[in-house]
């Protein structure tokens, strides 16, 4: 049994039959509060996703993004968890000592001991959450939607909660070793990007690949710019509450968080002036994405002149990136792979090389520092541990989806008339937008009734309108 009390500054004090401690409230209100805004990152996502799309596949975006908190916390509560923080894992993977959360709750978490494993818990979930949902941007406009729930479910179990072991479990090779993650460059963005290679490799070309059919601009511009607003407001939680305390090195990863992510968007946007003389938004939100992923790892260990570097260089790099699908003829729809797993790889690189012992010691930690610091030998770190999470990943989803593929109701291409009507009519049945009936659409304007007809998808409602003419009218009221 749990015996609470408070001491007289009004800090939590718990006693258990194995040991005591004390947490900090303003560290456990600070982590909630971060776990409230990377959860608002998740249909942050859809919502970018669904606006760079077809309007006929504009909904299917956001219902994804639901689907995947939901699916992904029940995985996270039922082995998620304990896989990847259990403090019995091995190098690689967790074991199931917390399985359904049993005795997660009061004791020290693995992240830190100023908040119980609780809160450490549901702040984790939301990271595991929004890592499938960047992956599976990659299935846009050309798959099923129900087998994509089997996918998530087997692709948090086998490709995030090993990568997230390794990396933040003490137990973990990448840990043990000395590599630096903050807040999930590995784990989550080059996990996530990798894996939506690995997908759309397997999905294929979409239909019209190659032709005008597919050279359409965003459909909602305004989605897109109120994605980038959520993600961006999230990311302060992303990685301010990776700290796990309300602290100078919180306050610092906030600094550097908004700084890099204003330094791509506007890298991106100029990149994107030279070739047509625009000043493209979704070129600017597209940067402060691909700046916000490069700080991701580093944002906890650098200072912010560095930030300013790791924004241009996300701007830049990412950009030219976009280029590799037309290079290597594979369709990655929403530039994931470019986005993420490529800024998830200069964010971890730029980290060995800028680190600084001073800025992750703002809290008490101790680290070696990168290049700056004359730590020579944690960029090579930091790369071997890039490339295995991008390997890994790429792997373990390919196998996946090959498995699924041989189960024909677990199989995600859709077919061809699914394409040409849109995922959002035939797997959903519903619409991000209410359509105009396409038959009064297309029908000759002579075949018009002469009233008018709901377009909806209420009953149709019609109605006449005859013109009386003033004699006529006259003659019908002496009558």
């Amino acid at each position: 049994m749990v015996n609470i009390t408070w001491d007289s500054s009004g800090d939590l004090e718990w006693s258990n039959a194995t040991g005591s401690g004390v947490y900090n409230l303003g560290d456990i209100a600070w982590t909630l509060a971060s776990t409230a805004l990377v959860w608002i990152m998740i249909p942050g996502v859809g919502f970018f996703y669904s606006g760079l799309l077809r309007r006929k596949n504009a909904l299917s975006m956001i219902y994804l993004s639901m689907m995947t908190v939901a699916v992904v916390s029940f995985q996270w509560f039922f082995w998620g968890y304990s896989l990847a923080f259990s403090d019995g894992a091995n190098q690689y993977i967790g074991d199931l000592k917390y399985f359904a959360l049993r005795n997660v709750l009061e004791q020290p978490s693995m992240g830190s001991t100023r908040v119980p494993a609780i809160v450490f818990c549901v702040f984790q979930l939301m990271f595991a959450a929004i890592t499938p949902m960047i992956a599976i941007g990659a299935v846009a406009e050309r798959s099923r939607l129900g087998p994509l729930l089997v996918f998530v479910f087997v692709w948090s179990t086998l490709v995030y909660d090993p990568i997230a072991c390794w990396t933040w479990n003490v137990n973990g090779w990448s840990f043990k070793l000395g590599g630096l993650d903050f807040a999930g460059g590995t784990p989550v963005h080059i996990s996530s990007g990798s894996a939506a290679l690995a997908i759309s490799l397997y999905l294929g070309k979409r239909r019209g690949y190659g032709t005008e059919r597919l050279a359409y601009k965003p459909h909602n511009t305004t989605y897109v710019v109120l994605g980038t607003v959520f993600l961006w407001f999230g990311w302060f939680g992303f990685n301010g509450g990776s700290a796990l305390s309300a602290n100078l090195r919180a306050t610092q990863a906030c600094i550097v968080t908004n700084l890099a992510a204003s330094v791509g968007g506007l890298t991106w946007m100029l990149w994107d002036y030279r070739l047509e003389r625009k000043w493209s938004v979704v070129g600017f939100c597209s940067g402060a994405i691909v700046g916000l992923v490069a700080i991701t790892p580093g944002s906890g260990f650098v200072g912010s002149p560095a930030s300013v570097l790791f924004g241009f260089m996300a701007g830049t790099i990412c950009n030219f990136a976009t280029q590799l699908k037309f290079l290597f003829k594979y369709d990655d729809t929403l530039d994931i792979f470019a986005s993420h797993a490529v800024g998830g790889i200069i964010g971890n690189v730029l980290t060995g090389l800028f680190a600084q012992a001073s800025v992750a010691g703002n809290d008490g930690t101790v680290i070696p520092g990168g290049w700056l610091d004359h730590n020579y030998r944690q960029l090579g770190i930091q790369l071997a541990d890039s490339i295995s999470g991008l390997s890994y990943s790429f792997v373990m989803t390919t196998i996946i989806l090959w498995l699924m593929h041989f189960i024909p109701f677990l199989r995600l291409r859709c077919d061809e008339e699914t394409e040409i009507i849109g995922v959002d009519d035939v797997e959903m049945g519903e619409f991000a937008y209410d359509y105009v009936g396409i038959e009064s659409e297309l029908m000759p304007r002579s075949e018009y009734n002469n009233g008018a007809s709901g377009g909806g998808r209420e009953p149709q409602h019609t109605g006449t309108v005859s013109a009386e003419s003033d004699h006529e009218k006259d003659s019908r009221v002496a009558a």
